[in-house]
């Protein structure tokens, strides 16, 4: 087993066993990550491959001032954004500055399993999906999210808003069946 330090400086040699090495480590983790910004399995593959490929291909330049795997996260967004980006601008998104956005009712996810959940979020459309996890997931702030994807503060607020709506209406609609389907049992 390689030490990170030992890894960093096997894949900054360009050391295709050191590379392996930090790919099995990580890969498990960061495709979770890339799933939550993916339509399709495939898509996540993707993005992870190209993700693993700016890793490898700028990991010397990595001065270990932050931890490996929030770095290697940072990769993997902002490649699975770049992927997505042509998507965005393609899409309608709503701006409201001024509309009065409010807390919805919290719906408890303990009855749902992981793999429900992302791909209840895999359905939601890109900019929601995008803009729900940059800010409820990875923690950004909706100025921070509207400078990295060129969008107004309001339009990412919004669009948050609008996936939160959807999912509310996604989990209320599962619980609903499964519901019904005990009933039935």
């Amino acid at each position: 087993m390689h030490s990170e330090i030992e890894l960093i400086e096997g894949c900054a040699k360009g050391d295709r066993a050191a590379q392996r090495a930090l790919y099995d480590r990580f890969s498990g983790r960061m495709l979770a990550l890339c799933h939550r910004y993916a339509k399709s399995t495939q898509e996540a593959e993707d993005i992870l491959q190209e993700g693993f490929i700016k890793i490898f291909g700028s990991i010397s330049s990595f001065r270990q001032e932050a931890k490996l795997t929030t770095w290697m996260t940072r990769i993997m967004i902002n490649t699975a954004l770049n992927m997505q980006r042509q998507k965005l601008y393609l899409l309608p998104m709503v701006d409201v500055n001024d509309a009065n956005l409010y807390e919805q009712e919290e719906i408890g996810l303990s009855n749902f399993h992981f793999a429900e959940l992302i791909r209840m979020v895999q359905s939601l459309p890109d900019g929601c999906r995008i803009i729900f996890n940059l800010f409820a997931i990875e923690g950004y702030g909706h100025k921070e999210i509207a400078d990295m994807l060129n969008i107004s503060e309001g339009t990412s607020k919004s669009q948050y808003n609008r996936a939160k709506s959807l999912l509310q209406a996604k989990l209320k609609a599962e619980q609903k069946y499964e519901n019904v389907r005990e009933q039935k049992i």
